[in-house]
């Protein structure tokens, strides 16, 4: 489901796992944990905020660069 056509904006859950470097299951707990919210798509195929994946990423960079 790839060939969906995505707003601009936003990040399909493959293109969120590459951006932070992490695995799928990984992705999966940070929506659980609501560190990450879906902003769109289906149940099976989510969205996420361009926004708040950047902002998770900047985090991250913070964390380990300290």
């Amino acid at each position: 489901m790839e060939s969906q056509i995505i707003r601009p904006g936003y990040l399909t859950a493959r293109d969120t796992q590459r951006a932070l470097g992490i695995t799928a299951g990984a992705l999966r707990n940070l929506v659980y944990r609501g560190q990450l919210t879906r902003a769109g798509g289906t149940e099976r195929h989510p969205w996420y905020a361009a926004r708040d994946v950047a902002a998770i990423a900047a985090k991250r960079a913070a964390r380990s660069a300290a």
